[in-house]
């Protein structure tokens, strides 16, 4: 049984401040659970009785059998689901420098939209980007909504908050930075390598102008067929796929 107490923290942590606080963020529903699980410590696991049983491998701080009024009374979600966990929020160690000698590093600088921050994780681990550096005005990938939109992948992503402009300007040119711009080359036809970062800017303003003098390979994605009227731009998270796709696709 929750308490009023524990449904109050839980409710709170759809607010960055509360989860900062506490060093906890909120996932819901098996699969999600799930795919988390092992990979965060969990705090408290809330689940009906039937959910459960059908579970006994799960292992938690405290766990608490609740009932179905009880759930739709916690849950955030609009149809909430058999399980709500607390999970802590990790903290990692990272060399950017290091590891974009050795691989992809993806760089997000101001997504605003928790959607497209899941969508993006989503895409990393797809294509085997284990590290994503994000601008600290880009949204909180342990808002609800973007928990729920990378659909477990945040396991196997590390995500690092981090002054961008110094992180990059830090690197000194000893790897490759690309950005996505309108007046780049088109990324089908010039050299592109298997290491790097690959910076993705905002939804309305794309890559800023302090973060963009950081770019050292600027790329651009072509429409089809080359020329034609077409629409203004690509969601950010579908041109993030066809970019890490061509990467890998050279690789």
């Amino acid at each position: 049984m929750l308490s009023k107490n524990d449904i109050k923290t839980i409710k709170s942590l759809q607010h960055k401040k509360f989860r900062s606080q506490s060093g906890l963020f909120v996932a819901e529903g098996h699969k999600l659970v799930g795919d988390l699980y092992g990979h965060f410590h969990c705090s408290l696991l809330a689940a009906v009785g039937s959910w459960l049983q059908d579970h006994p491998h799960f292992k938690a701080d405290r766990i608490e059998c609740i009932s179905r009024d009880e759930l739709e009374k916690t849950s955030l979600l609009t149809t909430p689901q058999d399980v709500i966990a607390l999970f802590s929020i990790p903290e990692y160690e990272f060399s950017l420098a290091d590891t974009a000698r050795k691989g992809l590093v993806l760089a997000l600088d101001a997504i605003q939209d928790p959607g497209n921050l899941g969508t993006i994780v989503r895409i990393a681990d797809w294509f085997g980007i284990g590290d994503i550096i994000c601008s600290r005005d880009t949204a909180d990938i342990y808002a609800p909504k973007a928990v729920q939109a990378t659909m477990g992948a945040m396991g196997r992503v590390r995500l690092h908050y981090v002054n961008l402009a110094d992180e990059l300007s830090r690197l000194n040119g000893s790897v490759p930075v690309y950005g996505t711009l309108l007046d780049g080359d088109d990324m089908y036809s010039c050299n592109i390598g298997t290491n790097g970062i690959i910076v993705m800017g905002n939804e309305g303003n794309g890559i800023s102008q302090e973060i963009r003098s950081l770019v050292s390979r600027r790329l651009f994605i072509p429409n089809w067929p080359k020329g034609a009227p077409t629409s203004e731009s690509l969601n950010v998270a579908v041109a993030t796929a066809i970019i890490c796709a061509e990467f890998r696709r050279r690789s």
